[in-house]
């Protein structure tokens, strides 16, 4: 496969396309929202090779986050920032556990609610409430930005963090406008718990026995990237990804692709960055070529 930028393919609707990846092996790496990605490919024929980037588990010490829920509840911020579905999810869970599921939701509905994406859009429609406001660059870039352009001088904000990402050049635009922001991290990555997984997918795209690979978050980069340089085989990754279509869900993923000297063969058209365009981007481009014999 020769190097090149994103490519737009274009989309087509999903229940049009039943069966378009049949015989296709598709590598996925996603983890939250692994189950359903596979079942997605699955409908259209795909063999699906899953395999986690790391496991996802409550935070070790619960004390710090049912302190953030029960404060929050006592006297709700003036502003709320999700960054992941599966942070309010927890949030859910542990106020659930200890009994303030509904006193916690009452005091969600209250302030102003920002979204770093569809995912924590999706979490809040799940209890019934809604984001007032979602960044167009689900990033901590993009809600520093979009939080720049608001009047939240003097204002109590409430900030959901996620693992994996250092968080002091948001936390600091924050502060920086005269805001207070107290902060909660609900859940942490296991990561070593994969890494073996993580060598075989790098295996088996080395010996051409995938014929894509998904990545739906920049996070995947380098978590392959740095998982490789441990188990010395960073150059057999490379050499893998090189021979493998790699379908990027959105810009997000392609800019950490470009910044590890990594390429996008697949891309969804329309600006559509979620799983079905992906997987018709998928389906139009792979079907260019029949799928590989080695499997």
């Amino acid at each position: 496969m020769t190097n090149v930028g994103p490519q737009r393919i274009s989309s087509f609707n999903m229940h049009n396309m039943s069966g378009k990846l049949n015989g296709y092996r598709i590598l996925i790496l996603e983890t939250r929202e692994e189950a359903q990605f596979s079942r997605l490919l699955t409908e259209q024929g795909a063999d699906v090779l899953q395999c986690p980037m790391f496991r996802i588990d409550d935070a070790p010490d619960p004390a710090p986050i049912e302190s953030w829920i029960r404060g929050f509840i006592r006297q709700p911020y003036d502003d709320l920032v999700l960054m992941t579905g599966e942070g309010l999810r927890r949030l859910l869970k542990v106020a659930k556990r200890i009994g303030i599921e509904n006193e916690f939701v009452a005091a969600l509905a209250r302030p102003r609610k920002f979204a770093r994406g569809p995912k924590p859009v999706k979490a809040l429609r799940e209890i019934g409430l809604e984001a007032q406001i979602i960044t167009e660059k689900p990033t901590s870039e993009g809600l520093a930005e979009m939080l720049a352009r608001e009047d939240i001088k003097g204002h109590r904000i409430g900030l959901q963090l996620y693992p994996d990402r250092d968080h002091a050049k948001l936390i600091g635009a924050i502060t920086a406008q005269g805001a207070s922001v107290e902060t909660v991290l609900p859940y942490i990555y296991d990561a070593k718990a994969a890494d073996t997984n993580i060598v075989t997918a790098i295996e088996e795209m080395a010996n051409r026995r995938v014929d894509a690979i998904a990545l739906t978050s920049s996070g995947q980069v380098r978590r392959l990237i740095d998982v490789a340089k441990a188990h010395n085989c960073e150059d057999k990754l490379r050499k893998g990804l090189g021979d493998t279509p790699i379908a990027s869900v959105g810009p997000v993923v392609s800019e950490e692709l470009r910044a590890n000297g990594l390429h996008t063969d697949i891309y969804p058209a329309n600006d559509s960055f979620f799983m079905k365009p992906l997987i018709s981007a998928m389906a139009a481009n792979l079907n260019k070529a029949p799928p590989r014999v080695a499997k």
